[in-house]
């Protein structure tokens, strides 16, 4: 059965309005939350943006079945031992509900900024995040054969297999979903590369990242899809614009390629009234079709 998470960047939102969203999407069928890892907005340095793990854990708090993760935390940002250790807690402090959401830096402007390595090295951050996704996996009692030093393992361990996601699409990046993936996050702006690719993660869960303009029952839609194209009409065919059937639609076609979750990213701030129609509609009635 298809998932649905919302996906919140955590920018110009106060942390009540981002519960308030989150408790909309639980009561509207989305199975799931997801949030972004910055220092700070990328292209948008004067906005304000919340600590990721921090506001996932103050979402498990306030949520009960949502599912709680990122797109994608920046292995750069926290120590491999710590993310490992952060990640055993929070799982276990929301019952088993979060996953571990991991990628080398999409924004290298903020290694700079703030004094991180490697910033403008890309291979040296893809070496890196494949380091870290072995000792994260191993700090878990995973077995990856990583036996030079001798290996580590924290208590206490994952009660249950956290997942990991890896998000991407380039030669070295698809070599780690392999190697380390429990899901692979195929970006908004890339889903033209779903076809090529999907063939070859193997038993790799598929995921998709999609930006909504989600025209509602009394909406204008000339005036929603102006509106959405005016913001983010950069993502190209990682913006879909339409009403509930138009979107039916593109969502069934991309299940039924094999993509089994889809991250919702509303070009309206994922406005309460929208999840709730969004979820009455799309998800019920694909969740509907499926059963």
């Amino acid at each position: 059965m298809t998932e649905w998470f919302l996906f919140l960047p955590q920018v110009r939102l106060g942390i009540g309005d981002i519960v308030e969203r989150a408790g909309a999407a639980e009561a509207s069928g989305f199975d799931g939350i997801a949030f972004i890892d910055h220092l700070e907005p990328p292209g948008a340095t004067d906005q304000s943006i919340w600590e990721a793990m921090t506001i996932a854990t103050w979402v498990a708090a306030h949520t009960e079945t949502l599912r709680i993760g990122h797109l994608v935390l920046c292995d750069a940002f926290r120590h491999p031992a710590v993310l490992a250790k952060e990640a055993v807690t929070l799982a276990e402090a929301s019952g088993g509900r979060f996953e571990l959401g991991m990628g080398w830096g999409s924004w290298p402007q903020e290694f700079e900024r703030f004094g991180l390595e490697n910033g403008d090295d890309p291979p040296a951050r893809v070496a890196r995040l494949d380091r870290d996704l072995a000792l994260v996996r191993q700090y878990w009692g995973d077995d990856f054969g990583f036996g030079d030093p001798p290996a580590i393992v924290q208590e206490p361990r994952p009660s249950s297999r956290i997942p990991l996601v890896v998000g991407g699409t380039g030669k070295k990046t698809m070599e780690l979903v392999r190697k380390y993936a429990d899901w692979w996050n195929v970006p908004s702006h890339q889903l033209d590369r779903l076809p090529a690719l999907l063939p070859t993660v193997g038993s790799v869960r598929v995921s998709m990242q999609q930006m909504v303009a989600f025209v509602g029952r009394d909406a204008d839609r000339s005036a929603v899809t102006d509106l959405a194209t005016r913001r983010f009409g950069h993502l190209g065919i990682g913006l879909v614009c339409g009403d509930a059937a138009d979107l039916i639609e593109h969502f069934a076609a991309l299940s039924s390629q094999g993509v089994e979750r889809f991250y919702v990213w509303f070009a309206d701030f994922a406005k309460p009234d929208t999840l709730a129609e969004f979820g009455e509609t799309v998800i019920a009635t694909m969740r509907g079709a499926t059963a």
